[in-house]
């Protein structure tokens, strides 16, 4: 072993004598319960990486009798995985879900020292601080999240000391580097979501300095091009029209977006545009958010929404009256529930002559179409919740609804994406879709858990 590797474990158990670790008697904390962990991984940003890690870590630690253990950034085990007897013995000594294995807690070992050092590393054998782990030795790895470049948990390589493969270091290091790249791709796809989505925010702001930031404050676009750092501060709880700080630049405004924000430029008595978000997709009660502020809304009041969102040059009471109630529809029925719908909404939301509205919108269908139009198959089955109001019986929605679920589950089954079928399968419509499994059974490779999910192999 390296002089470097030995000044790192020295330097470990000086740690973990200060923070009055027991070499003889020491055992991690017990943090989370089952239920508690199922709950923590469920939010966690490994969770989505777990299929790639499996794949290249767990066959080869269950062959050489060892585990996988994946945890979070303050080393609490989330994840443990790979050879039944090792498992077994890995829990008489508190390696199990829910421990905190951070240096504090148990001393040297190697989750919590490569969580303390921020690197790759290895701690074999009698390196351990704690004598009851010298039969193990063990391989960790930090993970780090690729928007804001903070740790997010380790991935390591655990199992008895005497069968434990040099190479195990290079492998653990190479799969921490593979989730980060997963991570850094998903990154990539709900930036251009938030900007396919979101775009038409920045350029309404004309000539005025503006930007849309990521929902960490990383600048995704801005007016005039180059205008702004990298990033924006946004503190640990940014909200609709808060203010922060532009450096030479005074201030700036958020506006929150579904994912993200809109920045601009605080200018002193000027106006502020209204935003206005619409989440209809499945929604069995709609409800819109009026600058983040809920606003119930009746079926009929949605359905008015949706047609002015689809078209942003403006309905006549007459259209809209058709397209609401069929050719049986009087304008002045149409004119007495936009009454209502402005009074609820505030006035200046929805103009008339025609009816449209004036504010920054956000409108999960409306993204639902910008995706299908781009042909990302993904980005379609994620978006896609459920159908466009399902209790409306307006024609006009009637209409779109069956477009956007035709539309949706063509471009699917096009694609070859096994990831968007999946999607789309744990949707009301792809759950009895026979063709959706169909496809799945061709796609999900042998041994992935989601076939046993999908009822395509035998539990």
């Amino acid at each position: 072993m390296s002089e470097q590797i030995r000044d790192l474990v020295s330097d470990s158990w000086r740690r973990s004598h200060a923070a009055r670790v027991d070499p003889d008697h020491g055992l991690p904390p017990h943090v989370f319960e089952h239920r508690e962990v199922a709950d923590v991984r469920a939010g966690h940003p490994l969770a989505e990486v777990l299929p790639l890690l499996r794949d290249t870590l767990l066959q080869i630690a269950d062959e050489a009798m060892h585990m996988m253990i994946v945890t979070d950034a303050q080393g609490h085990i989330l994840w443990r995985e790979g050879h039944q007897d090792v498992l077994r013995r890995a829990a008489g000594v508190g390696l199990v879900e829910g421990t905190r294995w951070s240096e504090d807690a148990i001393g040297t070992n190697a989750m919590g020292t490569a969580l303390a050092e921020d690197r790759a590393l290895r701690i074999h054998s009698a390196e351990h601080h704690v004598r009851a782990y010298h039969p193990w030795t063990c391989a960790a790895a930090p993970v780090h999240d690729p928007d804001t470049g903070e740790m997010i948990g380790v991935v390591d390589i655990t199992g008895p000391a005497r069968t434990f493969h040099p190479t195990t270091l290079a492998l653990v290091s190479a799969a921490a580097k593979l989730a980060e790249k997963h991570l850094e791709t998903r990154i990539a796809v709900r930036d251009e979501r938030l900007l396919t989505r979101n775009l038409p925010h920045l350029i309404g702001l004309r000539d005025e300095p503006g930007a849309l930031l990521s929902p960490r404050g990383r600048v995704l676009a801005a007016q005039p091009d180059g205008w702004l750092a990298e990033r924006v501060d946004l503190g640990m709880d940014p909200a609709d029209g808060m203010r922060v700080a532009l450096g030479a630049h005074g201030e700036g405004v958020l506006e929150q977006l579904a994912e993200g924000y809109l920045l601009r430029l605080h200018r002193p008595g000027a106006r502020r545009r209204p935003s206005l978000a619409l989440r209809f997709l499945g929604a069995e009660r709609p409800v819109a958010r009026l600058d983040g502020r809920a606003v119930r809304l009746s079926t009929r009041h949605a359905e008015l929404l949706t047609l002015l969102a689809l078209h942003p040059e403006g309905l006549t009471a007459d259209r809209l009256a058709t397209a609401l109630y069929g050719d049986a529809g009087k304008a002045v029925t149409v004119r007495a529930e936009m009454h209502r719908l402005r009074v609820q909404l505030d006035a200046g939301i929805v103009r008339t002559q025609p009816y449209r509205l004036q504010a920054a919108v956000d409108v999960d269908f409306l993204a639902l179409r910008e995706v299908l139009r781009l042909g990302r198959a993904r980005e379609a089955a994620d978006l896609h919740r459920g159908e466009l109001l399902p209790a409306s019986d307006a024609p006009a929605v009637r209409e779109e609804r069956d477009a956007l679920a035709v539309a949706v589950r063509s471009l699917v089954l096009r694609s070859g994406d096994a990831e968007a079928v999946w999607s789309y399968a744990r949707t009301e419509d792809g759950k009895s879709d026979e063709e959706v499994r169909e496809r799945l059974g061709v796609l999900l490779p042998t041994g992935d858990p989601r076939r046993t999910l999908a009822g395509l192999d035998p539990r």
